[in-house]
């Protein structure tokens, strides 16, 4: 049975998981997420939408073979998911994570490595992997801790405790609370708008925010140059910047473009 799928829709790829009925990231999921991730990699879309089927996104990890894997078996498991995790953190094109019902363990961990998070006002999100005495294996934590500061993450980690989307996007968890029944509709649209976009600029974005995760402002200051500099000899940019200049110069108000740089 497949448990991920890859469609198109106007230069938006969307990966769905499918394992119902609780959505566990198996063995056999992470296999055809990364599938998923190659052909994404490998096409001409411009952002990603990342959903998944069925009333919850996902409870986490399917966690029935690790009794009877070694330690190294599960040390290797985990590294698997990790590196998945990552890449799919590190494509260079926009990525927005859809949630709706439980978000839990490993899936509210993958979730939230999206780039903009949208959830439906029922979702709700937290680490479980404390009520089986372990810690969140895919970097959950401190990704937590980067947005809502230490404490709270803290606090969330140590209870299990399932927090409301409202409340994670007071905390800049997520980005916006979303009627459950516009969710996707919501979330497809602004995948396509930013489809639409600069991808150069987009990318280099995504690679300053990194720089500022690894070592702050000042990490990021000293990158700057050297991202955004190139940007300017893009075909974009120097389609852009003239046709600014004009509309500027003729007072006709902001001009609209159509990027096709890559």
């Amino acid at each position: 049975m497949t448990q991920t799928t890859l469609d198109n829709e106007e230069a938006v790829a969307i990966i769905t998981l499918h394992n119902p009925p609780q959505n566990r990231l198996s063995a056999e999921m992470l296999t055809e997420f990364d599938i998923a991730l190659d052909a994404v990699s490998s096409s001409e879309v411009r952002a990603l939408v990342l959903r998944a089927d069925g009333t919850d996104f996902s409870f986490g990890g399917d966690i029935l073979p690790w009794p009877k894997m070694t330690q190294r078996e599960r040390r290797t498991l985990f590294e698997r998911y990790l590196a998945a995790c990552n890449r799919f953190e590190r494509l260079s094109i926009p990525t927005v994570g859809l949630v709706q019902g439980l978000c839990f363990g490993g899936g509210s961990e993958l979730a939230l490595r999206a780039d903009v998070v949208f959830a439906g006002e029922t979702a709700r999100f937290g680490h479980s992997e404390q009520s089986i005495a372990i810690v969140t294996l895919l970097g959950g934590i401190h990704r937590v801790a980067e947005r809502a500061g230490r404490s709270k993450a803290f606090e969330w980690a140590l209870t299990s405790q399932q927090v409301p989307a409202q409340e994670m996007a007071h905390h800049g968890v997520i980005n916006r609370v979303l009627p459950d029944a516009e969710l996707l509709a919501e979330g497809m649209a602004f995948a396509v708008k930013a489809a639409a976009g600069p991808m150069l600029a987009h990318a280099a974005h995504k690679a300053l925010l990194r720089a500022w995760v690894s070592g702050g402002t000042t990490v990021a200051d000293e990158a700057l140059m050297d991202i955004a500099m190139p940007l300017f000899e893009s075909a974009d940019t120097r389609m852009a910047i003239p046709a600014a200049v004009d509309v500027m110069a003729k007072g006709c108000g902001r001009p609209q473009f159509n990027f096709k740089g890559k």
